[in-house]
């Protein structure tokens, strides 16, 4: 694993091929304990059978949404609590999303990981907050930057104290509704000294819908997330439902869940061939 200290540390207790890209999965966001014990069931068991090394993943909130009707959340404790939960239970390092300073210290206290959303990267307050909580750091590269330039928010965390970063790839954004991905946007964000994740998901959004509910292209995964891995990328991220359909958050680019297996069970194919 690039960059192993931190990550070791990470997910310490599971078993796992060391060679390995990491995985970064679950639901956009928390709908229920139902929902997160079927994805974190589902995912450890297949994980484990190919000695991937996993981070559950969920938002406890939703805060950039299209629209103002848009589904949020159940409520940020409660949400958070069954985060807390999948961990115990599973034996599974959990991330969220943040979205203000203030939020950094609150979610610390319930999950391993801190996830900055890509619109707010360059928000100063909100990275340094993150990184003096000593958790691990995930900083999505806005869709409006280069992935070179995203050795300045590596360098804010850094100067914080925190040497525990991942920077994570997720598009550039292509008129007005498409993002492309640039796999340049890999090795150089690599520079920075941060173990660099793809998005194989969140890459595929059609945002700025007219219908307010952003679109997505998900038969585009399992191009993204081979192009990443073939490209050296340390990490995957990927989102993933059983019924993305129904899905009350990010439907429209979510992997259904019984095609997450077949996926990684080629994935892991690929990064061995490039090893």
């Amino acid at each position: 694993m690039a960059n192993a200290s931190f990550m070791e540390k990470l997910v310490q207790g599971q078993s796992y091929n060391p060679d390995n890209f990491f995985l970064i999965a679950g639901p956009c966001v928390v709908e229920g304990k139902d929902l997160l014990d079927e994805v974190a069931t589902k995912v450890s068991e297949v994980c484990k059978r190919l000695e991937i090394p996993y981070i559950f993943k969920s938002s406890y909130r939703k805060a950039n949404r299209t629209s103002a009707s848009s589904f949020t959340g159940i409520g940020d404790q409660e949400a958070l609590q069954l985060l807390k939960g999948i961990s115990e239970k599973y034996n599974l390092p959990t991330v969220s999303d943040i979205h203000t300073a203030q939020e950094a210290a609150m979610a610390a206290s319930y999950v391993d990981m801190l996830q900055i959303p890509a619109f707010l990267c360059r928000q100063t307050d909100l990275l340094i907050a993150a990184a003096e909580t000593g958790k691990v750091v995930n900083v999505k590269k806005g869709q409006f930057l280069s992935g070179a330039s995203m050795k300045f928010a590596v360098e804010k965390i850094k100067g914080a104290g925190n040497d525990q970063v991942l920077l994570t790839e997720r598009g550039t954004t292509f008129g007005y509704q498409d993002l492309v991905v640039d796999y340049r946007n890999i090795p150089e964000m690599q520079a920075s000294g941060a173990p660099v994740v793809m998005d194989c998901t969140h890459s595929l959004q059609q945002p700025n819908q007219t219908t307010g509910v952003t679109g997505g292209n998900p038969q585009m995964i399992e191009t993204i997330a081979k192009a990443a891995i073939a490209a050296g990328a340390d990490g995957l991220f990927i989102e993933t439902h059983p019924n993305p359909a129904v899905a009350k958050s990010d439907g429209a680019n979510m992997l259904q869940l019984d095609l997450l297996e077949p996926l990684l069970e080629k994935l892991v194919r690929i990064r061995k061939a490039v090893m």
